[in-house]
């Protein structure tokens, strides 16, 4: 009996893997369940938008990164309840008017959609500030998160390196606005082919003889400049006709018809009024004296609360079956379900998202 514990314990290995992801902070304690791919941590004591965390054990993303790596890893993601409207991604070649049309729906949608802010590896200009007009970083830094796959595009321009983090676009998420990129065909196939689930438009001139037109009405650039543009032009409208990138195409014929097409697309016909974050996204507070049980795709959270008269009892029941998103970003998807007080037998159920 002592020899086959002995052989027993000779045969376990311990395996210490690479962590990615933002650790979650310490809290009063946990509880934790095993889903397929993922364990999700519930946090006790915590504030109402840092209670759900996820350690990905087997999701794609941790698969791509023990092939590339070769070695073990696991990955943190941050739970949200309620999912968030698909960024949008618009490119088109320079001159189309898209930076237009993106000032337009800015304009008339303040408070509903919103960049995200780029990273770069060069050195701030004038009055530039951190963490608005860029994020500054170093290129040692910013090439080892692209290795993480923590980018969703990145380019190398004059030996400085400039991209999109997930991290970007999921905090314009979490403000409850839906993030706009405004980015080259090459960026745009880097996004389609990452696991962000986006909807990608094109905008195209009425014709390359228009695109000529406006870009010399512009005034701004030099013969050379110009034509080099036109050929870049060409190239960039061939591959936003014939790939598989783009969900949708946009003539810029005419710019007033264009954008109220654009809008159209974007499900913003009529009159539209903003979603507010708190009814988009929902959220509950989670008692420090809990248990926690699973039910398929569900886990059942059994809060007790202890009154002057007797003890009472809630449930939340936390549903894991529509999960999107995940590490490098966050998991998005949860939704919940509280059920009141049943002290006396009696069980209430409301929706909250």
């Amino acid at each position: 009996m002592e020899l086959a514990k002995l052989q027993l314990q000779l045969e376990i290995k311990w395996i210490h893997p690479t962590v990615h992801g933002t650790k979650p902070l310490s809290s009063k304690g946990h509880s934790a369940v095993f889903l397929n791919d993922r364990i999700l941590i519930l946090k006790k004591g915590a504030k109402s938008d840092d209670q759900i965390w996820f350690l990905e054990v087997d999701t794609q993303y941790v698969r791509q990164q023990q092939k590339q790596l070769g070695t073990e890893v696991v990955a943190w993601s941050k739970g949200v309840i309620g999912n968030a409207e698909k960024p949008v991604v618009i490119s088109g070649p320079s001159g189309v008017g898209k930076g237009t049309l993106i000032s337009m729906l800015m304009k008339e949608f303040p408070s509903m959609f919103g960049f995200s802010v780029s990273h770069t590896t060069r050195a701030p200009r004038g009055m530039e500030k951190d963490g608005v007009h860029y994020h500054f970083t170093e290129k040692s830094v910013m090439e080892k998160e692209i290795k993480d796959g923590k980018f969703l595009e990145f380019a190398s321009v004059h030996g400085n390196l400039y991209g999109t983090s997930v991290e970007a676009v999921e905090v314009v998420a979490d403000a409850g606005k839906r993030c706009i990129l405004d980015i080259d065909v090459q960026g745009a196939r880097s996004v389609r082919s990452s696991s962000l689930e986006a909807v990608f438009i094109f905008v195209c001139p009425p014709s390359m003889e228009e695109l000529e037109k406006r870009l010399r009405d512009r005034g701004t650039e030099t013969e050379e400049q110009i034509l080099k543009r036109l050929r870049n032009a060409a190239a960039e409208i061939e591959q936003g006709k014939s790939s598989n990138i783009f969900d949708f195409i946009l003539y810029n014929d005419n710019l007033e018809e264009c954008y109220e097409k654009l809008k159209k697309l974007l499900g913003l016909g009529g009159c539209v009024a903003a979603t507010p974050k708190s009814a988009a996204l929902g959220e509950f507070n989670l008692p420090l004296d809990h248990s926690v049980s699973k039910i398929d795709d569900k886990i059942i959270i059994n809060c007790i609360s202890s009154g002057l008269e007797k003890e009472s009892k809630n449930l939340i029941m936390l549903d894991v079956s529509a999960l999107k998103g995940g590490a490098p970003g966050r998991t998005r998807g949860l939704d919940f379900q509280a059920i009141g007080s049943f002290s006396d037998g009696l069980i209430g159920m409301e929706r909250l998202s």
